[in-house]
């Protein structure tokens, strides 16, 4: 086994790379010896004579030479200004050639360290034993082929591993060679500058050219064993106008061929008895392969050097080809046809009756490249993080915000409206869109709400997927908790029982050098600068392994993701192992959890990590915070949130794509689906394209913490605020009956026209376009319309929400027309977006926390003040102690009112909230305030979704979901 070897620049010295195992290069077909360098071209050699039957054969060498010189200086300069031009634009890019070989001779590299020293290249030698076996060649292969550092791949194999296999292993982009069947294939449709095409038929061909017009050779005979080499060779030179005819050395007739030839091409070794005198007077060899042929008169033994220049030239090509890859791509999506039928069938029918594109299809039209994603099945994909590297100079699109007035608990339809909008966006006006939507926990889809894909004709595909388990991100987020919930209680039994040696395994005692961030940091932090666990005094060992945590100060709980009101409170610890240690606790809906919330606002791997370090899940019995890094537990949740950091790519039933990523609610967490997810949409959808995002329930909530919190964390800006309303809720703010899950309407009131109710239930609407103007954002109105809207109640609607300070206010009809429906809403949003952006936060966050919660409380709700018990206050004390009164606060508060009491409709006035508790969400950065009987773990109805959802054995289809 040899190290690989790594040449920089010309006339450098080279340096090893080191590898887990050697690696093998390959050279050309048909190349029998292990290390052989590729078959020189010849130079050309005419006949004078009759040679052995009795002419004199005339050497033309020095002739002929000028032109494989010329030829030469021409490919070197050629590919010194394609990668001098390639460096002006990417300055660190340097194009590197991997070389995979069998044994360790140095001559096959010899020829490639040169060339790529006069053009400016790195060169990688991979070498395997000589007897490797054909799918050790395939391993090697396939890592290079996932190395974005390598941009060419050569394989210098014995014939017997050059099989189909090893060729077509080779992914076409890195195929230097030209050995696919892919390139291949490519150059003989006539697409050269598409395919990469064999240096040995390059150098023919270009040679030939040199030799002189066409009109003086109209005949080439090619003569070779190794066919693509072969068919390649003969499509260059029937595209120089030439005939050209293709023969392997056993071929009947081989001999009267050659006679008639004007030019005969030589691609591999031939037998010895083949003799010039087969020529013709006047006849050129151009000798690319034979090692043997009529030695006497040319010398074949040194690498051609036109050869051995034009696989460097196609690694600088390739390199291009992928740093043009690497730019913005314009948009090539075809959007679905829809059908709407009237009456609008069920939503999980209407999900049925459309096909979804592939998801790479669907990927590839909005500009994503195929390393970028990672398909779950056919129709959803996880989209990789490196996306915001590679488009980090390309400017952001149009961010709209779809918000909504106080909901009844049906809800009034914002995610149709966020999904009909991008629909209407882009299969409509023909603009670039991505909808950036939450995943649904599963517990309202089983418990009240049922499925939350949008629905009727504007909803994501297919919907069973999206609101079953998706990509498992929900899943990972609960072992993630309750892998913190199990280290705490562990932790407290073992300190508790044991002496401090046995606990000094926590440090790494007996271990090598400490390298884990889990460990190193909790020791810095204690002052502690050593890195060897061995070294440390039992002093330091002691102040590391006792936390000292305060069992009756556990704040971190543990999550499930359904809705269990027995799990709000429990005993814990009552088995005979765990030696009297019970205590009460809890459990929280998994979307509750602080690392949903850190998973909805990181910004990368590293922030998230340290975010997770950063998680305060107890206080020590001197006060003191403990935290994930603490506990020794922040890398393990990193591994453990490693693929669901990543936003999941599907589309809507347009066709339009959707990036679903985090899921906190907005009544207990911040109510927002994912930074990442909007930043990656903002990159793809280009400077003229829209993102629409939906902030959860009203705008009191989910879009307060949308400002004051997401935009806070993402330093994005939206440009638009689309508040979302209907004549149902209006009717109920305006005096009529409360609105009742899974129940029919009241006809009386909600049915008929009533135009009183609706005009006095605008107070609503009126007070949350308000709250969107505290933050200076232009709004635009979307009614979402049902059949049994009177034209009369939608134009009272419209006409009031303009009056009340609106840009612009819309009937939408997008869930029965589909996008459509939702043209009007689109051309509103458009131009609401070109107004001048007058954006700010509500509250500074250097405030004292009790003012910013005020602030909200008076600004927003529309209380006359707060209402703060001793126990709030103590927390609220404890957290300025600690200092972390400087982060903003996200209101844990019902959703079906402004005020802390549900049954309080309209604009309620004259009331104090109550501020019951106060926690803090570190690692997230927020601190929460549960206001009045908030609970961060829902109950099931009386009659839960679950009744109607059922599966057929024999087809597997899903009923009752929506």
């Amino acid at each position: 086994m040899r190290l690989s070897v790594l040449v920089r620049g010309a006339g450098r010295a080279a340096r090893s790379w080191s590898r887990s195992r050697s690696r093998f290069a390959g050279g050309l077909p048909g190349s029998g010896s292990r290390c052989a360098a590729p078959p020189p071209l010849a130079r050309g050699c005419g006949s004078a004579g009759a040679g052995s039957s009795g002419g004199v054969m005339r050497c033309v060498e020095e002739e002929e030479q000028p032109g494989t010189e010329a030829t030469l200086r021409d490919v070197i300069q050629k590919t010194r200004e394609e990668l001098s031009s390639l460096q002006r634009r990417r300055p660190q890019l340097t194009p590197v050639l991997a070389i995979v070989q069998a044994g360790e001779d140095n001559c096959f590299l010899a020829v490639n360290q040169d060339m790529a020293g006069k053009v400016g290249l790195n060169v990688v030698q991979i070498c395997l034993t000589e007897d490797c076996a054909e799918d050790e060649v395939v391993d090697e292969v396939l890592k290079l082929n996932e190395d974005p550092k390598v941009h060419g791949l050569v394989l210098h194999l014995p014939e017997a591993l050059l099989t189909g296999r090893v060729r077509n292993t080779i992914t076409p982009q890195k195929d230097v060679q030209g050995v696919t069947d892919i390139n291949l294939g490519t150059l003989v449709r006539g697409d050269v500058e598409g395919s990469f095409v064999p240096p040995i038929a390059r150098a023919a061909a270009a040679l030939l050219k040199r030799l002189g017009p066409s009109a003086d050779r109209k005949t080439v005979v090619i003569v070779g064993d190794d066919r693509p080499l072969a068919v390649a060779t003969q499509c260059l030179i029937q595209r120089l106008g030439l005939q050209a005819l293709s023969l392997e050395w056993k071929a009947a007739g081989l001999q009267e061929q050659v006679q008639r030839a004007d030019v005969v091409v030589l691609t591999g070794e031939g037998p010895a008895e083949l003799l010039p005198g087969w020529l013709r007077q006047g006849a050129t060899i151009i000798n690319c392969g034979s090692s043997k042929f009529s030695a006497q008169h040319w010398d074949s033994g040194d690498p051609s050097p036109v050869t051995g220049s034009l696989s460097p030239q196609n690694v600088v090509r390739s390199a291009c080809r992928w740093a043009q890859q690497q730019q913005y791509h314009p948009w090539r999506l075809r959007s679905l046809k829809l059908q709407p039928l009237s009456p609008v069938p069920s939503d999980i029918e209407i999900s049925r009756s459309q096909t979804p594109k592939a998801i790479d299809l669907l990927a590839r039209e909005v500009g994503l490249l195929p390393d970028e994603i990672e398909a779950y099945g056919r129709s959803k994909a996880k989209v990789q993080l490196s996306l915001l590297d590679r488009l980090k100079e390309q400017p952001d699109g149009k961010y709209v915000l779809v918000a909504g007035i106080t909901p009844t608990p049906l809800g009034e339809g914002k995610s149709t409206v966020t999904i009909g909008l991008a629909q209407a966006l882009t299969a409509h006006l023909k603009l670039n869109s991505f909808a950036c939507l939450r995943q649904p926990s599963q517990g309202p889809t089983f418990g009240v709400k049922g499925g939350a894909a949008g629905g009727g004709y504007a909803q994501v595909i297919p919907m069973e997927e999206f609101n079953l388990h998706l990509t498992g991100d929900i899943h990972a987020i609960t072992a993630a908790n309750n892998l913190v919930a199990a280290a705490i209680d562990a932790r407290v039994l073992h300190e508790a029982t044991q002496s401090d040696k046995p606990c000094s395994h926590t440090c790494g005692a007996g271990r090598e050098k400490l390298v884990n961030f889990s460990l190193l940091s909790p020791l810095q932090r204690l002052g502690i600068e050593k890195t060897d666990p061995d070294t440390l005094s039992a002093e330091e060992i002691h102040s590391f392994v006792r936390l000292n945590i305060d069992p009756s100060k556990i704040t971190w709980q543990r999550v499930v993701d359904t809705n269990d009101r027995f799990l709000r409170k429990i005993t814990i610890g009552q088995a005979a192992t765990e030696k009297g240690h019970a205590r009460q606790a809890q459990f929280d809906i998994a979307v509750a959890s602080e690392i949903m919330a850190i998973l909805a606002l990181t910004d990368g791997l590293q922030d998230m990590k340290e975010r997770f370090g950063r998680m305060v899940v107890a206080s020590s019995r001197t006060g003191q915070p403990v935290t994930a890094q603490d506990l020794g537990v922040s890398g393990a949740l990193a591994v453990l949130m490693k693929d669901a950091i990543k936003p999941t790519l599907m589309q809507t039933l347009e066709g339009t794509p959707v990036f679903v990523h985090g899921g906190p609610f907005a009544n207990i967490a911040h109510g927002n689906s994912s930074v990442l997810a909007d930043k990656l949409a903002l990159k793809l959808v280009g400077e003229e394209g829209f993102v629409v995002t939906e902030a959860g329930f009203g705008a009191d909530i989910g879009m307060e913490k949308f400002f004051n919190i997401k935009c806070r964390t993402s330093g994005l800006r939206p440009n638009v605020v689309v508040l979302v309303a209907t004549i149902r809720a209006l009717k109920m703010h305006g005096g009529g009956p409360s609105v009742t899950s899974r129940r029919p309407l009241f006809s009386r009131c909600f049915l008929p026209q009533n135009l009183r109710l609706v005009a006095d239930g605008c107070c609503n609407l009126e007070k949350q376009i308000q709250i969107a103007r505290l933050f200076g954002i232009s709004v635009v109105v979307a009614l979402n319309v049902f059949r049994t809207d009177t034209e009369a109640e939608i134009d009272l609607v419209c006409q009031i929400a303009k009056d009340r300070g609106a840009s612009d206010a819309v009937a939408c009809r997008h869930w029965s027309l589909g996008g459509r429906g939702c043209v009007e809403l689109a051309e509103a949003v458009r131009r609401a977006a070109r107004q001048p952006d007058r954006f700010r936060f509500l509250y500074d966050l250097q405030m004292p926390i009790v003012e910013k919660i005020r602030t909200i409380a008076q600004k927003v709700y529309g209380a006359d003040d707060i209402e703060v018990s001793p126990e709030a206050q103590h927390q609220i004390d404890y957290y300025n102690e600690q200092g972390f009164s400087n982060l903003p606060i996200c209101m844990a508060k019902t959703h079906l009112s402004l005020s802390h009491l549900p049954h309080w409709k309209g604009v309620p006035t004259g009331f104090l909230l109550p501020i019951r508790d106060v926690r803090a969400s570190i690692g997230a950065g927020f601190i929460y305030p549960l206001v009045g009987t908030m609970s961060t773990m829902p109950g099931l109805p009386t009659r839960p979704c679950f009744y109607d959802i059922d599966l057929d054995p024999d087809t597997e289809q899903i009923t009752g979901l929506f």
